[in-house]
């Protein structure tokens, strides 16, 4: 018979006997902690210790309590869900603390001087990025430092995608070019929501086309580049075709999935490579309408000796109009 233990007591050293326990009491924390660095660091020490137990005969239990330590820290560092949360515990609703911005962060934990602060700033207006991007491309401090300030900055959790992992059941219910495109993958989900970590907050509009396709509440979480771009090529590869029908409204049956084909791989290019391109098709464009307008007026008018000045005008004018023809149309037809 296998042994009997309790883990909340004999791994985490919890000596509350109520059951089951709230999020506080899981991660040792004090009712309604509200820093967010504070709650990580307890996660992250449970998370570790538990681990040490992940193989032999308590390995069931082991996983089972680090996905509750997950959960708990990824509602109490999620400002929306915490302050709900705090609320169905009896806490009066205060208007929530006024959240540090992200350069307010760097700033106060000493990541940043002003000096370098500035230099990201000048770095991301010469580039056209945000802040948190020049610091992680300047290198002026680690991604994983730089998220967890953005991550406080707008209220959302942050993750380590090897701690909590990938909602492998749930990642053939997303269409791959989506997650590609968007840089997304599943972590964690319950009978109601979903987890969905990026290194940015899902759109609207893309959280919308999940939260139908799933039946469930989208919400986002944190983590780096560089561990999502991992993620989404395991998980996504290019020629994923997988896809799931998205739940039709009203409780009505769901359409059929149409026959799997291959997706076109989405592109990346950049504003100043498409402004090229279509530079690129406005000259093509000019030139050859030139050439067939003069070729055209060659044979209708027997020679080159009896076009005059009115037919290199029209040749010209002609050849802008193909111009325009080859910016405009010229990258959808090469699409």
């Amino acid at each position: 018979m296998a042994k009997e233990i309790d883990v909340y007591h004999d791994w985490l050293g919890i000596k509350e006997a109520a059951r089951p326990l709230n999020y506080y009491q899981l991660l040792r924390l004090k009712s309604f902690e509200d820093n967010a660095a504070t709650i990580r660091s307890n996660y992250r020490k449970m998370n570790a210790h538990v681990r040490k137990y992940g193989t032999g005969e308590f390995a069931a239990q082991s996983q089972a309590l680090l996905n509750e330590l997950a959960k708990a820290m990824l509602c109490l560092t999620d400002a929306q869900r915490k302050r709900e949360y705090d609320a169905t515990l009896g806490r009066a609703d205060t208007g929530g603390l006024r959240r540090r911005s992200f350069e307010e962060v760097l700033l106060a934990n000493g990541t940043l001087d002003q000096a370098k602060l500035e230099k990201a700033r000048n770095y991301a207006k010469a580039v056209g990025l945000e802040v948190r991007d020049a610091v992680i491309q300047q290198k002026l401090a680690t991604p994983d430092v730089v998220m967890l300030a953005y991550a406080e900055a707008i209220g959302l959790p942050y993750v380590e995608l090897e701690d909590v992992g990938v909602a492998e059941d749930v990642v053939g219910l997303i269409p791959p070019p989506t997650a590609r495109q968007h840089s997304f993958v599943p972590i964690m989900a319950d009978e109601t929501q979903v987890l969905m970590a990026s290194p940015n907050p899902l759109v609207p509009d893309v959280e919308e086309e999940l939260r139908l396709r799933l039946g469930k509440t989208i919400r986002s979480v944190l983590c780096t580049p560089s561990a999502i771009n991992e993620a989404v090529a395991k998980y996504y590869p290019r020629d994923a075709v997988a896809v799931a029908p998205v739940a039709s409204p009203k409780g009505a049956a769901p359409k059929a999935a149409a026959p799997a084909k291959q997706p076109a791989a989405p592109k990346n290019t950049t504003p100043e490579e498409e402004k090229k391109q279509q530079m690129l098709f406005a000259v093509l464009g000019f030139n050859m309408t030139v050439i067939a307008t003069v070729v055209l007026l060659f044979l209708l008018k027997g020679g080159m000796h009896r076009m005059g000045w009115w037919d290199v005008i029209l040749a010209a004018v002609v050849g802008v109009i193909g111009a325009v023809v080859g910016y405009v149309f010229g990258p959808k037809f090469s699409s």
